[in-house]
C-alpha cells in the first residue's frame, strides 16, 4: 500500500483528505481491500455473475500486464469502448495501475465521431466489446493513427493475452496531482472535449458525496442505469461501490423500466441512480401496472421512453430493497418527484455534476429535499453565481453558476481556445443558469443559451417545462424560444404524451383540444408572460447519450 498513501480525518465537514507524496488510485481502490479482509466479499454481481474482490484484484494485475505486453507504456491512452461489464473495471483500474491512462468514451457513437477521438486523444489503443465492432473497426480505419484495436472476444486474442499474464502489477509511482485517466464530455452541442482527471479527484467526490451526503457505507449495493462511460455512471456504479468495500450491480442492457425493475427484484440493491427521463418512464409504468393488476408496460428508449406493453402479468415491482434514489443529468421536476415519493415512498436526490467535475457537487441529501430545487453546494465545493455584469448574484437573483472544488479537471486536452474562459483560478464555468435563495437552496433556470427573453424578461425553461409535466397527460416536455410573426420570441413547447391522442369525432380535434387545455393549465401556475404560444406534440424528445435533453435540435 505505499503507493496508496492517503488519511481521512471524518470530524470535520467536509473530510479532509492527506495525501502522501506517492498515490496511485488503482492501489486503494482495488488492492487495499485485500489488506483490509474483504477478499471473498463480492465486488461486482451482474445477472448470473459474481466477482469477489480477490478476484478483481487478480484481474486487475492481468489487465494491466496485459497492456504493458501489448506495447503500451505509461502515459500512453487507451481508449475504452466497453459495455457495463466486469471487463470495464479490469481494464480501466489495470491501465491506471499501470501507469496507463484509460479513456472511456460512449459505446453509442458513430464511427465518425470515435475517428474524432481516436485522433483527438492520440490514444494507442482502443479496448471494445465486440458488440460495437461495427462502429470501431471503421472509427479506427478513419483515423489512420495507426492505434491498435483490441476486441474483448476469444477470436481476438486479447482475453488470452490477459489470461496468461501474471496477476502481480506493482503499482506504478505516481502522484495525487498526476493524471489517471480522461473522459470525453458529452456536451448538448460542440465537438467532444476531452477532461483528463488526477488520481486525487476520484477520492474527493467519493469522500464528499458518496459519503458525506448519501452516506454509502460497505453495506450498500449501487445500482446504476446510467453507464459506466460518462462521469455520472462511472462514480455510481465504480468508484463509490469500491471507495466503501460494498457492491457494483452492473446491467448492460439498454434501461427501460423493465430492465431496471427486473434488476431491482433480483440483484436488491440499495443505492439507485437513475436520470428524470428514465423515472418518468418507471412512474408511467408503475401506474400502468398497477392500473391494470400486473397489466402491460413497455420497453423505453434509452434513459426513458413510454411504458405501455413488456412486462406483462408482472404486477407492481419489488423496490423494498432500495433506501437510496439519486437522478442527475437535467433537472428533476418537482411533481416527478412528489409522484414518485407517493408510488414509491422513496425521495428522489436530485443533483447536479458534471464532467469537469467528475460527480455532483450540488445536491439534496436524505432527509433534506426541497422539491423543484437542486439542493445545496456539497461540502468540499464552493458554488457562485455572476449575474450579466459579472457582478456575484444577490438572494433570488439569476446568473451563471460557477464552482470550484478538489475534483474539477485542470484543464481540457488540446483545446487551447477553452483556457482562461471555461476554468480560471480553478473556478469552471459550467454553462447552467441558477438562482440562489437565502436559505442556500439553488434553483436550476435552464442552461445558459437555453434562457428566453419574453417581453424583455429572462424566463427559464424548465419553469414552463416543470408546469407542464404536472399535466396528467404530458411525459416529457422541453421548452424552447422561438419568433413570431413580428420577429419577437416567445416559448414554444414540444411535448410527450403519456398517451397517443385520440380523434374525436363530430367535435374540436384532440390535439387542439389538449393544446388549448395544457395553455390554459401553464396561465393559471406561471406568470402569464411564461405560458407556451405554441405546443408540438412528439414521440420523443432528442437526448445526448446521457439523457440530456438537445434543445438546440428544437430550434427552428
Amino acid at each position: 500500500m505505499n503507493s496508496a498513501r492517503l488519511t481521512i480525518d471524518r470530524s470535520s465537514s467536509p473530510a479532509q483528505l492527506t495525501y502522501g507524496e506517492r498515490f496511485n488510485a488503482a492501489a486503494w481502490y482495488v488492492d487495499r481491500h485485500l489488506a483490509e479482509g474483504r477478499g471473498d466479499n463480492v465486488a461486482i454481481e451482474q445477472a448470473g455473475a459474481r466477482v469477489t474482490y480477490g478476484e478483481l484484484a487478480r484481474r486487475v494485475g492481468q489487465a494491466g500486464n496485459a497492456l504493458l505486453g501489448l506495447g503500451l507504456g505509461p502515459g500512453d491512452r487507451v481508449l475504452m469502448v466497453v459495455k457495463d461489464c466486469p471487463e470495464f473495471f479490469h481494464f480501466f483500474w489495470g491501465a491506471v495501475k499501470a501507469g496507463i491512462v484509460p479513456v472511456p468514451v460512449s459505446y453509442l457513437m458513430r464511427a465518425r465521431d470515435l475517428a474524432f477521438i481516436i485522433g483527438d486523444s492520440g490514444c494507442r489503443a482502443v479496448v471494445y466489446s465486440p458488440e460495437f465492432a461495427a462502429e470501431v473497426v471503421p472509427g479506427l480505419a478513419t483515423a489512420r493513427t495507426g492505434a491498435c484495436g483490441l476486441a474483448l472476444e476469444a477470436e481476438s486474442g486479447v482475453l488470452d493475452d490477459v489470461a496468461a499474464a501474471s496477476p502481480e502489477l506493482e503499482a506504478a509511482p505516481a502522484r495525487p496531482e498526476d493524471i489517471a485517466f480522461w473522459l470525453y464530455s458529452s456536451g448538448t452541442t460542440g465537438r467532444p472535449k476531452g477532461v483528463p482527471h488526477r488520481h486525487r479527484d476520484m477520492p474527493a467526490t467519493c469522500e464528499h458525496y458518496a459519503v458525506g451526503i448519501l452516506g454509502l457505507g460497505e453495506g450498500d449495493r449501487c445500482y446504476s442505469a446510467a453507464k459506466l462511460f460518462f462521469a455520472y455512471g462511472l462514480g455510481n456504479a465504480m468508484t463509490f461501490p469500491l471507495w466503501v468495500g460494498g457492491t457494483a450491480i452492473l446491467d448492460a442492457r439498454r434501461p427501460t423500466p423493465e430492465t431496471t425493475f427486473e434488476t431491482i427484484e433480483t440483484l436488491r440493491p440499495t443505492a439507485y441512480f437513475g436520470v428524470p427521463t428514465l423515472y418518468a418512464a418507471q412512474l408511467q409504468a408503475l401506474d400502468l401496472a398497477r392500473a391494470a393488476g400486473g397489466g402491460a408496460v413497455d420497453d423505453g428508449a434509452a434513459g426513458g421512453g413510454s411504458a405501455r406493453s413488456g412486462m406483462a402479468g408482472r404486477g407492481a415491482p419489488d423496490l423494498s430493497s432500495l433506501r437510496l434514489c439519486v437522478s442527475a443529468g437535467e433537472a428533476l421536476p418537482p411533481d416527478l418527484f412528489r409522484r414518485w415519493k407517493a408510488a414509491t415512498g422513496l425521495e428522489i436526490l436530485d443533483g447536479i455534476g458534471s464532467t469537469e467535475a467528475l460527480h455532483i457537487f450540488i445536491s439534496n441529501a436524505p432527509g433534506e429535499v426541497k422539491p423543484g430545487s437542486t439542493g445545496r453546494v456539497v461540502p468540499g465545493y464552493e458554488a457562485r453565481i455572476l449575474n450579466e455584469d459579472g457582478v456575484e448574484a444577490g438572494p433570488g437573483e439569476a446568473g451563471q453558476l460557477k464552482i470550484r472544488g478538489d475534483s474539477t479537471t485542470p484543464g481540457y486536452w488540446n483545446r487551447p481556445e477553452l483556457e482562461g474562459r471555461s476554468i480560471v483560478d480553478g473556478w469552471l464555468r459550467t454553462g447552467d443558469q441558477y438562482v440562489c435563495d437565502a436559505e442556500g437552496w439553488f434553483h436550476y433556470q435552464g442552461r445558459a443559451d437555453d434562457m428566453i427573453k419574453v417581453g424583455g424578461i429572462w424566463c427559464s425553461p424548465f419553469d414552463i417545462e416543470a408546469r407542464l409535466m404536472q399535466h396528467r397527460a404530458v411525459l416529457e416536455a422541453a421548452v424552447v424560444g422561438r419568433e413570431d410573426d413580428h420577429g419577437l420570441v416567445k416559448p414554444e413547447a414540444h411535448v410527450v404524451l403519456t398517451e397517443p391522442l385520440k380523434e374525436t369525432v363530430g367535435a374540436e380535434p384532440a390535439a387542439d383540444a389538449l393544446t388549448a387545455e395544457l395553455v390554459a393549465h401553464c396561465q393559471e401556475g406561471l406568470p402569464r408572460y411564461m405560458y407556451p404560444r405554441w405546443i408540438r406534440f412528439v414521440a420523443e424528445l432528442p437526448k445526448t447519450a446521457t439523457g440530456k435533453i438537445q434543445r438546440f435540435r428544437l430550434r427552428r
